[in-house]
């Protein structure tokens, strides 16, 4: 039996992004997402989860108990359908459901890390409050979405190839950023992980996938995309030591390099961490 994490964590992870598009938003042509009002650059928690489900099924290859729920083209019916065989001589619903429930988080690496909504009619195995989440990242300056211009030389069928139309070199857009260092907080659930299963081993392997993840995603989309540094704050007990936002403000990111010439890589950085004012009863450890 694997014991659940009996330890409060929150964590700051830095990644850049060059030449590429971080997180595309597809009700704004596939363009980076942005905030409007600060021009700084957005990614969402859901594109990071996603990433990090990628890296646990590259890695652990579909073996329980690190199964991902939610995998691209998944029929989530069917997925959850082996939990429901695995308790089916139990009569009462209410309980059924909820072995159900206990059977996916102990399968299904990305249930008991991430949480998921599985209350549906057919092969309902309720909810599942996941014990780590993130917020949205955000660019530490303004960046600037580009759209490029490319051009096919090839053609796909032999009526395009015979067309009178010049000479059929498809025209479409790429979309980029040329360079963007973001920042992303996270938070991590004992009293959570308890009810889920989220052991120790579990979170060394999430430790990892944010190291490595965007090394096993690249794409010409997304052009270099790389986690710069990895700072965990561990509290001495479950339900912690200091508010989460104290912990965030203490680590300062700012520009390294002239701020009128805009930023091309991590080094026109400076990262530097309030160490003299961690509170008690936290400890921090950077893992990159």
């Amino acid at each position: 039996m694997r014991e659940p994490i009996k330890n409060r964590y929150e964590f700051v992870l830095l990644f850049d992004v060059k030449n590429g598009n971080p997180n595309g938003d597809p009700d704004g042509g596939n363009m980076p997402r942005i905030d409007p009002e600060t021009g700084h650059g957005i990614t969402t928690d859901v594109c990071l989860k996603r990433k990090v489900r990628n890296y646990v099924d590259l890695v652990k290859d579909n073996q329980t108990p690190y199964i991902i729920y939610v995998k691209e083209k998944a029929i989530l019916t069917e997925r959850r359908q082996p939990a429901y065989e695995a308790v089916a001589d139990e009569k009462d619903k209410s309980t059924k459901i909820s072995k159900a429930r206990a059977w996916m988080c102990k399968n299904f690496f990305d249930v008991r890390t991430f949480g998921a909504v599985m209350s549906v009619k057919q092969n309902n195995c309720g909810q599942v409050r996941g014990p780590v989440q993130f917020a949205f990242a955000q660019s530490i300056d303004p960046i600037v979405p580009l759209e490029a211009s490319i051009t096919r030389m090839a053609v796909e069928t032999r009526k395009e190839s015979d067309s009178q139309d010049g000479d059929n070199r498809t025209m479409g857009r790429k979309t980029y950023i040329p360079y963007g260092l973001y920042e992303v907080h996270g938070f991590i659930s004992a009293p959570l992980a308890k009810q889920t299963g989220f052991s120790e081993d579990d979170l060394e392997l999430f430790w990892n996938a944010l190291l490595n993840m965007f090394d096993h995603d690249h794409s010409a989309a997304r052009g270099e995309m790389a986690a710069q540094k990895l700072i965990v704050f561990k509290h001495t007990n479950e339900l912690g030591n200091a508010p989460a936002h104290k912990l965030f403000d203490l680590v300062k990111v700012k520009r390294a390099t002239d701020e009128s010439i805009p930023a091309r890589a991590f080094s026109d950085y400076n990262v530097t961490i309030d160490r003299n004012n961690i509170p008690q009863g936290v400890s921090l450890e950077e893992k990159l």
